[in-house]
């Protein structure tokens, strides 16, 4: 393997790159990769893994549908968090026996 080569190769594919992030999608790989799994991954590795032939990257419209269900799943395991948060008052003993005498306010 060229490695002068190889490492060319991944900087002429991260220039074409234009975000910080990209959405890729991925290809079968004999070492067990799965096709069509949609990814959001820094620019760097979205080279690499272009380079190295284990994804493409997503159409516009793709990613923007990914980062949208992305978008949703977040909000949703946010409200989910939200609804199973206990929420405890500590009152103490003397402020509760104050409370329950009867005539006092």
């Amino acid at each position: 393997m060229n490695l002068k080569a190889y490492y060319q190769k991944i900087r002429d594919v991260e220039r074409t790159l234009t975000e910080p992030f990209v959405v890729l999608v991925s290809h079968a790989t004999p070492d067990g990769g799965r096709d069509g799994l949609f990814t959001e991954v820094p620019s760097q590795l979205a080279a690499k893994m272009i380079a190295e032939g284990r994804a493409h990257v997503a159409s516009s419209d793709e990613a923007r549908d990914f980062r949208q269900k992305m978008s949703d799943a977040k909000r949703a395991a946010d409200e989910e968090a939200i609804a199973n948060k206990m929420q405890v008052t500590v009152v103490p003993a003397a402020d509760l026996r104050k409370s329950t005498r009867p005539g006092k306010e």
